[in-house]
């Protein structure tokens, strides 16, 4: 037996935690992993853009709605007062797993719908809406919001319409050559005009964990609220997100083993109560006239209409199971393979890696690109050989512009990853230039 203790509680039962991560028995809770793809194994290594489900995640939603199906909050009978103690069961559980109490945890629907809460629930307190505790939100003509050079579209698409909507400055702080945060900049980017600081716990593209207390600290010093982008952190590193300091987060159920269409929005119990709901309808309110309402207090106020039950039931899995693996061993398993994957890569001719910072902390994930060869050509090579990867600008698209590229190869992994996957896969990228036939004379000609 591989599988780890999925009660959620490390070491419950006396049980050794896997230390070393023995990723190739592991495996074998991933029923996709065994598939063949293109006559080749499958070597899946885009667990950025989506990671793959144990059993225990399938089970668990086949299980609910199986035996258990029923909307939550609303009825009396059996199967409804089934469905929502599991349901909360679920928030506490997630809850848990980034140190929060659950009344601290929002379902959303994934990270994206998370942020835009945010953005639009600040938005509504500028209007004037909300509790009079919402008015520390308001955002005046003038006011500042920063986010990074280095975010995905989901963290700055929201602040720039609320920009937009609000009359609010939008600043960025810029990252350096090797891909890291510059923190002297940050230190005049984040000002007293600044009302909102976004960033990335880690980058995904660069794969780069940010330095989260140092920002936090830069703004709690002009009291500005912080919004952090978990996404690509919390199905690799230890996460306890009061620890860390940060008002509200934002991770996604589908890339930390868990179903599609459930996430989960963190926040600190008195920011959550100050800011006025965003979706509104049935299920958060107290009471309804026909010219006005009232709002039950978080996380209910931010959690409009039927819920995502099933979804929600197994990310509550998907989070047991991490922890039983144990968040400490993923990272360092993981860490490895991104030691191995990156000193492959720079040994690579024509392989220019983004964000090579030296003795940087990072998740097991590289993006980089291929001299003479577009990402696309290099990514259907792979592909050929049963080799997963993303190709484009990863919902980056400014980032990928000041690294004077349109597109990237970007390669991640989890905690099923083996070394035998990475160097599979640097076999492969070995390959690509000489199928393309490009050497540096041809590239040199063509430049």
């Amino acid at each position: 037996m591989t599988s780890p203790d999925l009660t959620g509680a490390p070491n419950a039962g006396g049980a050794a935690r896997i230390s070393p991560l023995d990723a190739v028995s592991l495996r074998a809770d991933f029923p996709i992993l065994a598939e063949q793809v293109n006559g080749h194994r499958l070597v899946y290594l885009d667990s950025a853009a989506t990671s793959q489900k144990p059993t225990a995640v399938l089970d668990a939603e086949r299980d609910f709605l199986t035996h258990a199906n029923s909307a939550v909050h609303r009825g009396a009978h059996t199967l409804a007062a089934e469905a929502t103690d599991l349901f909360e069961d679920a928030r506490a559980t997630v809850a848990g797993f980034v140190g929060a109490q659950p009344e601290q945890l929002v379902w959303t629907s994934g990270a994206t719908a998370g942020l835009n809460l945010v953005a639009y629930a600040i938005g509504n307190a500028t209007l004037g809406r909300g509790a009079p505790a919402s008015a520390r939100f308001a955002l005046a003509p003038g006011d500042e919001i920063v986010t990074t050079a280095i975010e995905h579209h989901a963290n700055l698409i929201p602040w720039q319409e609320l920009a937009a909507r609000t009359g609010a400055v939008l600043r960025h702080i810029p990252a350096r050559a090797d891909g890291t945060l510059d923190l002297d900049a940050a230190a005049s980017v984040i000002g007293e005009r600044t009302r909102l600081v976004a960033f990335s716990h880690v980058s995904n593209v660069l794969g780069i964990v940010n330095p989260v207390a140092e920002i936090v600290a830069l703004a709690q010093a002009v009291g500005a609220v912080t919004v952090l982008d978990a996404c690509q952190s919390a199905p690799h590193l230890p996460l306890d997100l009061p620890a860390l300091g940060v008002d509200l987060a934002v991770f996604s159920g589908h890339k930390m083993l868990g179903p599609y269409a459930i996430g989960g929005l963190y926040g600190r119990a008195d920011v959550l109560e100050a800011l006025p709901p965003f979706l509104t309808g049935g299920s958060m309110i107290t009471t309804v006239a026909l010219d006005g309402a009232e709002y039950l207090p978080p996380p209910q106020r931010f959690e409009a209409g039927t819920q995502p039950v099933g979804p929600a039931i197994g990310l509550a899995a998907a989070v047991r199971y991490l922890e039983g693996v144990g968040l400490e061993n993923i990272h360092a398993h993981e860490s490895a393979l991104a030691e191995r994957m990156g000193a492959g890569l720079r040994g690579i001719p024509g392989v220019r890696l983004l964000g090579d910072a030296p003795g940087a902390e990072r998740v097991g994930l590289w993006s980089f690109d291929v001299a003479g060869v577009h990402a696309h050509d290099a990514g259907q090579f792979l592909d050929a050989q049963g080799i997963a990867v993303r190709v484009g600008h990863h919902c980056a698209a400014p980032l990928h512009r000041q690294f004077g590229i349109t597109a990237s190869v970007r390669a991640s992994t989890a905690l099923y990853n083996t070394e035998d996957d990475v160097d599979l896969f640097l076999d492969a990228v070995r390959g690509i230039r000489g199928f393309f036939g490009v050497t540096d004379e041809l590239e040199g000609a063509n430049a």
